[in-house]
């Protein structure tokens, strides 16, 4: 269907009338994948979260974390994959729980999924700000402020929300393809030698291992922390070809093609270390634990040009995220959430049918966020990136949750010709419980996760922020329910003609 002047005629609500929508068919299966994966972040991911899992999580059994974290989260994508079927919605997880568990947690998890995905972004800024000045003086010796780069990155994601989903996916499969190429090198590399200096091993791999070290718990943490934001997928539906068989194929791939990925990579970094050594290394210096394995095994070369994707990844995966903000923002506004929203946030744009305003007001909020962090005299890395880095990941982990029990709740009331023993009961059971335990470790190991920062009131704060969202997108929809029906009808449930629910 062609886009008119940003409105698509035959996109209907539950209430007559037309929405504006979102550029169809502007993205493939390989494109959705890549904006999914690039959320995850895969350089950012193993550089910055692996030695951390070695030095004070689980020791050498950090890469046995990676598969116990792909096997729970592929339980939680069959059912979430099964709902995606049926349903199609750039809104996603707050589609989903409004058809599941009703419009009330609907909006409550909407809230909560945008309020995750809005502080991702100046999270990310924050460690793209330090890669890009750590690397600019070691190489060059330009000592250029983190906060040039800051501006930089704004203005580039507000850029490619701007233009469409189109543009930001040609850009993000460069920037994907180049940093996994780096890392896949160092991994085979090693592979092909045989080992490092304490020969092959599967220690690292055994999932025994997965729940040993200095803490488990937190090591178990980061490694489902690195795949935040794969259910991005979803989100795309309205934009891609053929969603209803896109959106799920591409939400498999991403969770099992990251987790190959993560384990592989992470088993031969501390197998090109040694695995004698590898928990040393990581303490004393963390990044040595991909730098050391790379110059030996690829070259010194690689290692440079590693550092150059360590910056390029953060900027994939701010951007990723900056468009999973906008939409969320797009997907709450064009329902009138709010009445002033829907000709704002709410409309696209006419000639390239993204969501530009949301993205302008993604953009400003960031720049706010990273203003207030900078006034408090916080680091973009240590501070902003690593505090506002766990409140998302809290906000979202609970929103994963609660998409659970909505798929499971959905398909006993619906669609009897799917209902499947594994991919509509146990599936969405076992992965609701899983993801409740994953939020217990991060609450437990917040103060760990935090470094430097353990004692912030935003940290201290996080919890409390999580769950004053959330009762405030009760408490809405509840005033809705009582003074305005007709808007509360409205709640998650906005489809398109060609997508909506079967």
């Amino acid at each position: 269907m062609a886009v008119d002047e940003g409105v698509a005629p035959a996109a209907k609500s539950d209430e007559t009338g037309t929405v504006h929508r979102l550029k169809p068919n502007a993205v493939g299966l390989l494109g959705v994948v890549f904006m999914a994966v690039a959320t995850a972040a895969p350089i950012t991911a193993m550089t910055g979260n692996v030695p951390f899992m070695v030095s004070a999580g689980n020791g050498i059994g950090a890469p046995a974390s990676y598969l116990v974290a792909m096997v729970v989260l592929a339980i939680f994508s069959v059912g979430f994959t099964s709902m995606a079927k049926h349903i199609t919605s750039t809104g996603a997880f707050y589609g989903f729980i409004s058809y599941g568990l009703g419009r009330t947690v609907g909006l409550a998890s909407g809230l909560l999924a945008t309020f995750a995905y809005v502080v991702f972004e100046p999270a990310l800024i924050g460690i793209f700000s330090t890669f890009a000045t750590e690397t600019l003086k070691d190489q060059t010796g330009a000592d250029i402020p983190w906060w040039a780069f800051a501006i930089l990155m704004l203005a580039i994601n507000a850029t490619g929300t701007w233009f469409g989903v189109s543009v930001a996916e040609k850009l993000l499969v460069v920037l994907l393809a180049t940093e996994v190429t780096i890392l896949a090198a160092m991994a085979i590399s090693v592979a092909f030698h045989g080992g490092g200096p304490d020969g092959f091993s599967v220690d690292p791999v055994n999932p025994v291992n997965a729940f040993k070290g200095t803490s488990a718990g937190l090591g178990l943490f980061f490694a489902f922390w690195s795949w935040v934001g794969f259910e991005s997928t979803a989100m795309y539906g309205e934009e891609s070809r053929n969603p209803k068989k896109i959106i799920p194929k591409a939400t498999m791939i991403s969770v099992l093609g990251v987790g190959v990925f993560y384990v592989f990579v992470s088993w031969m970094a501390i197998t090109g270390t040694g695995e004698s050594k590898a928990v040393e290394v990581s303490t004393a210096n963390p990044l040595q634990l991909f730098f050391g394995p790379t110059e030996q095994y690829v070259g010194h070369w690689a290692v440079v040009v590693m550092q150059w994707l360590m910056i390029t990844g953060s900027l994939a995966c701010g951007m990723a995220f900056h468009n999973c903000a906008a939409r969320y923002m797009y997907a709450l506004g064009r329902e009138g959430v709010l009445p002033s929203l829907k000709n704002t946030v709410g409309r696209t744009h006419a000639r390239h049918g993204s969501p530009h305003i949301a993205g302008l007001v993604q953009t400003i909020v960031t720049a706010l966020l990273l203003l207030a962090f900078a006034a408090a005299g916080k680091d973009p890395y240590t501070g902003t990136y690593v505090l506002l880095a766990i409140l998302g990941t809290m906000a979202i982990l609970v929103v994963q949750a609660v998409c659970s029990f909505a798929v499971l709740v959905y398909f006993r009331r619906n669609h009897p010709e799917s209902r499947h023993w594994f991919r509509t009961l146990t599936a969405p059971l076992l992965g609701g419980v899983a993801m409740l335990a994953v939020v217990a470790l991060l609450v437990s190991n917040m103060g760990a996760a935090a470094g430097t920062e353990s004692g912030s009131l935003v940290l201290k704060a996080t919890p409390w922020l999580v769950a004053l969202v959330a009762g405030t997108g009760i408490g809405y929809a509840q005033y809705l329910k009582r003074r305005d029906p007709a808007r509360y009808q409205l709640l998650g449930r906005t489809v398109l003609e060609e997508t909506k629910e079967r």
